[in-house]
Parts: C-alpha cells; structure tokens; sequence
C-alpha cells in the first residue's frame, strides 16, 4: 500500500508542475517585450517572396 501512495503522490506533483509550466508559457508568449520578436517571426514566410519578386527583376539571384 505503501507504494502506491508514493504514486499517488508522484502523479499529484506531476499534474502541479504541468500546470505551473503551461502557466509559465503562457506568462511568456503573452509579455509585452516579446510582441516585436512574435511580429518578425509570424512575417517571416512572406520574406522569401520579396527575394523571389527581386530575382524576377534581374537582381539578387534566389537559391
């Protein structure tokens, strides 16, 4: 019986750590200084068009 409170236990602290790392994420990805970084990142996939659009006009060469 023992052992299986030493379980119990272990999945009780799991579920609290779990639960403190996702709200630690979300404190993260949420934080006002990170809005710059987010707005670079989420433009990202459109920046290889622009290359692909410069290359057409016979400048920089993709690839």
């Amino acid at each position: 019986m023992a052992l299986a409170n030493i379980f119990n236990d272990a999945s009780s602290a799991m579920t609290v750590v779990s639960f403190l790392t996702f709200i630690g994420i979300l404190w993260w990805s949420f934080m006002p200084s990170r809005k710059p970084a987010f707005d670079e990142a989420a433009r990202l996939p459109f920046a290889d068009d622009e290359v692909l659009m410069y290359s057409e006009q016979g400048g920089l060469h993709h690839g």
